[in-house]
């Protein structure tokens, strides 16, 4: 679970709202025959993706001198241009699925906010054949679009009753190369290891030895680190002789990593 942190986060996205607006809808009628019908939805739901797109472009760049980006990797925005994230949450909260916010997923997780997750997604910089592994599976959203980037997933999700529903979500839209797994994600999926990126999801005050163990020489580990009261989003990178580098990039606010008194 995860909200942005920052006072200046805040007025940054009032800004935001105040000038984008919503997207117009206009020539997109709300009643007809169920297969106009379904037309209709699915070209509101283009538009309203090609706005959270916008936002998420307007915040980095509005938000560059906080995190050193002056934009985020192109692909990245276009695969969150084509996945439908209104199928990876509940059914009640589609109308608010391309807001640039959390949303509950039921059982006390959410999806994070757009922003955020192309942030995450951007500081991992998964290239076509990376193989990746991530924490909090949640709806698998994020896994969904590691695989538009052409890596290779997998994802644990300590959750049984969301576990589940992802991984069948994902078969069923047709994301392959994904593994999804219930369990403990601490410790890692070392039969799949070393990886070229490891995202966690949630928050920790160290960074777990059983993960930077998995992570490749060259690699990338993400993950909001410190306390209960707040944390950074933090890049740890692995050299070739070993060595490990740690990258503030953003004050965030996630949920504490369950499985254990680790934060």
């Amino acid at each position: 679970m995860q909200r942005l942190a920052g006072s200046y986060c805040s007025a940054l996205l009032l800004a935001l709202y105040l000038g984008f607006g919503a997207p117009s809808l206009a020539g997109v009628q709300a009643e007809g025959e169920p297969a106009v019908e379904e037309q209709n939805i699915e070209a509101r739901y283009a538009l309203e993706r090609l706005a959270m797109v916008k936002v998420i472009a307007y915040l980095a760049a509005k938000i560059s001198s906080e995190t050193g980006i002056a934009e985020f990797d192109q692909r990245i925005l276009r695969a969150m241009n084509k996945i439908p994230r209104h199928l990876f949450v509940p059914d009640p909260l589609r109308p608010y699925a391309y807001g640039n916010g959390p949303l509950p997923l039921g059982h006390g997780q959410n999806i994070s906010q757009p922003f955020i997750i192309a942030l995450m997604t951007h500081l991992i910089a998964p290239e076509p054949g990376d193989v990746i592994y991530e924490t909090g599976t949640g709806a698998g959203y994020q896994a969904a679009i590691f695989n538009e980037l052409g890596a290779q997933v997998y994802s644990v999700e300590i959750i049984d009753s969301l576990a589940e529903p992802a991984a069948q979500r994902l078969v069923r839209l047709g994301y392959g190369n994904i593994l999804v797994k219930s369990g403990d994600g601490y410790n890692g999926w070392p039969e799949h290891a070393p990886y070229d990126g490891i995202l966690i999801k949630e928050a920790l005050d160290h960074v777990p030895k059983s993960l930077l163990d998995q992570l490749k020489p060259g690699g990338r580990m993400v993950l909001p680190l410190g306390s209960r009261i707040g944390q950074h989003l933090t890049i740890v990178e692995k050299h070739s002789d070993g060595s490990i580098t740690k990258t503030r990039v953003l004050p965030v606010r996630f949920s504490p990593f369950q499985g254990g008194s680790r934060i």
